[in-house]
């Protein structure tokens, strides 16, 4: 009897403790801050320039105006021989808790290598102000890019200023990358925070983001909104079962993203297209990007079920490099084959100006704590290159080089 009541007991304190720990988690699991109400321009508005396919000359620009579906298209000029064409655009309305917006994509399937271009946006007859990027050189085994984890900018934030800064300094960046969390929230005042933080970047260089925690809508059941694949529009045609997921070659590499947010059966759909991808690649390096890191700095129990779906893979295919965000700190890590440092190479990174306590997990080579953070990603022939830098002054933090030759395994 006296033991029957000592597992009692210890039941209910156990109870106590995961209630309470549940009630002061409630608010940031389940309550989603009301969303302001909200009328979009009737001139295109949030013009964004990402990648469009797999295809390495594939772009997107998509870009947001009125509230009703209008005759759309995108205006583009060679700048070579200023031959224009006009590429139509389709259009959706997407009706959020504020209010609702009309969202159009224009795929541009067509581009040259190494060719400059203007375009701009029209809806109704209304323009965008004109932009300017230009394409890759062709058969290049050299790519540059720019890397950042949580933006999550405070609404009159600094990330605007940091990131033309940082391209700046490192003119060589063909396009940016984002581990997630771009915006606070899916609220129309967080996704116009987040288009003044990219303003006048991705509008001349593709962006590729994946989905991060605070894209999701909180509840019971956490869901994505549809306004996301409508500003990143290569998920509307690269999306396997739900899943934001998406590949794209470039130069040398190929570069994976995943939505590490996912209940279980979604992580195992992203797995098995995930696994195929791999098998199928003929790149010489393979970059994959996440929200969710695999080894995490916070807790040596989070995220392991992202971990047991993904990280084997990692290993069997040889991926180089693992780009991580979610902790509002900046690490690094070499995986370990017989005690010698090999790839992938993790690293966590963030540009926010909330930053976490950390608990350094052993694994990890380099940490970064209270500073705001980016890297950049340099590949040419066997070296990979990665440097980071932090934000206030660009000064260097750490580097890392893998360098491939004929030996079996890469060295660091």
């Amino acid at each position: 009897m006296m033991r029957r009541r000592i597992k009692q007991g210890i039941a209910l304190v156990i109870v106590i403790l995961l209630s309470l720990w549940v009630s002061s988690r409630w608010h940031t699991w389940f309550v989603e801050e009301d969303e302001e109400a909200y009328v979009p321009s009737l001139s295109p508005a949030h013009v964004l320039l990402t990648f469009g396919d797999a295809h390495p000359l594939s772009r997107n620009v998509s870009w947001q105006a009125d509230t009703v579906v209008r005759p759309s298209w995108l205006d583009l000029v060679c700048l070579a021989d200023s031959d224009t064409v006009r590429v139509e655009a389709q259009g959706e309305v997407f009706r959020s808790r504020g209010g609702q917006a009309a969202y159009y994509v224009a795929r541009l399937r067509s581009l040259q290598t190494a060719t400059a271009y203007a375009y701009r946006a029209v809806t109704d007859g209304k323009a965008s102000p004109w932009y300017q990027f230009r394409t890759q050189p062709a058969q290049s085994d050299a790519v540059s890019f720019l890397y950042v984890g949580d933006v999550q900018d405070s609404i009159g934030g600094e990330a605007n200023r940091f990131l033309r800064e940082a391209l700046s300094r490192h003119p060589e960046s063909e396009f940016l990358v984002c581990g997630g969390d771009l915006s606070d929230g899916p609220r129309q005042s967080c996704w116009e925070e987040a288009f003044r933080d990219i303003d006048s970047v991705a509008q001349a260089m593709p962006l590729m983001v994946v989905a991060g925690n605070h894209d999701y809508r909180k509840g019971v059941i956490q869901y994505l909104e549809r306004r996301f694949p409508l500003t990143f529009s290569y998920f509307l045609d690269s999306k396997i079962a739900d899943n934001q997921v998406f590949t794209l070659y470039y130069g040398p590499v190929q570069f994976f993203l995943l939505d590490s947010n996912r209940e279980l059966p979604y992580l195992l759909t992203q797995r098995d297209w995930l696994k195929a991808q791999l098998e199928q690649s003929r790149a010489r390096w393979k970059i994959v990007v996440l929200h969710h890191p695999l080894f995490s700095i916070r807790s040596k129990s989070r995220n392991l079920i992202q971990r047991w779906v993904f990280n084997g893979l990692l290993e069997e295919y040889g991926v180089d490099l693992v780009l991580q965000a979610h902790e509002h700190a900046y690490a690094r890590m070499r995986a370990r084959n017989n005690g010698q440092p090999t790839t992938p190479v993790y690293t966590i990174s963030h540009c926010s100006p909330k930053c976490y306590d950390v608990y350094p997990n052993e694994r990890y080579d380099k940490f970064g704590v209270g500073g705001r953070y980016y890297q950049t990603v340099h590949i040419s022939g066997d070296t990979l290159t990665m440097k980071a830098y932090e934000v206030y002054h660009h000064t260097l933090y750490d580097s890392l080089q893998i360098i491939k030759s004929n030996v079996s395994s890469p060295r660091l």
